[in-house]
């Protein structure tokens, strides 16, 4: 049965297609080596990812957002941000940041109570900010390596050092341990919203990039090191860095 839950969260992240967005991806020291060792795999990966969304995914979130709101697709963003925000915490601890997990900590607990489950915010408008940690950044600030850059069939852009935070992630959000007659309508709901909040950054990313894998590689790759200094990395390169734009570009969800 957990197994059957995992799978069921597994297919929800991966309705969220890699490869999309306007991110500047200047070459630093840590982006000039491409760390690509599985480069002709990878390019597959993308290639069965990218078809997917394209026939598949990309029309369903269109349909989506022509039938929904934006306040209620909104509402649904906050919810699933304040769900997978256990995540949060348990890595602002790993990472000895104290302060910063008692403010988190209080403000899952203000948006699931107040909040209403997370379908709105007044967290942040008490002055409880939204961090963004997990278990690949927290790796990073122990001293790990980035590992060989890795596309994952359906999920999208990682890496060896991130690929760990699929599992703890899913093992850290409550919905993962309800019914998989709830969870799997859930998970789909997630998926589409996400998909149908980045329409704009995929066209972006069709007309921008001559070769979007790279494109795609490179601005994660960035993105991951940006993250694991909170927005302060060593070298030349991040002037311009624009992070939501960066993270519109890999689309990751988890």
């Amino acid at each position: 049965m957990l197994n059957k839950r995992n799978s069921t969260f597994v297919f929800a992240l991966t309705l969220s297609l890699l490869g999309a967005g306007c991110a500047s991806t200047p070459k630093t020291a840590e982006t000039s080596d491409a760390n690509d060792p599985y480069e002709r795999f990878n390019r597959k990966a993308y290639g069965f990812n990218d078809t997917l969304d394209r026939n598949f995914f990309e029309p369903v979130a269109r349909g989506y957002a022509k039938v929904t709101p934006e306040p209620v697709r909104a509402g649904v963003t906050k919810f699933f941000d304040n769900v997978n925000y256990i995540n949060v915490i348990a890595n602002d601890l790993l990472q000895g940041k104290g302060g910063q997990f008692a403010s988190d900590t209080g403000r899952f607990v203000v948006n699931s109570t107040v909040g209403v489950g997370g379908l709105f915010d007044p967290a942040t408008k008490i002055g409880l900010v939204s961090h963004d940690e997990d278990l690949g950044q927290t790796f990073g600030t122990w001293g790990m390596g980035e590992g060989a850059y890795l596309v994952v069939p359906v999920i999208g852009p990682n890496s060896f050092r991130d690929l760990p935070n699929l599992a703890s992630s899913m093992a850290l959000n409550p919905l993962t341990w309800v019914n998989s007659i709830v969870t799997i309508p859930i998970g789909v709901l997630s998926a589409v919203n996400t998909r149908a909040n980045l329409l704009e950054a995929t066209s972006i990313r069709d007309q921008a990039a001559l070769d979007p894998y790279t494109f795609v590689r490179e601005a994660y790759r960035q993105q991951r090191e940006y993250k694991i200094y909170d927005g302060n990395p060593p070298g030349e390169g991040y002037e311009n860095y624009d992070e939501e734009k960066s993270d519109a570009a890999v689309l990751k969800i988890y």
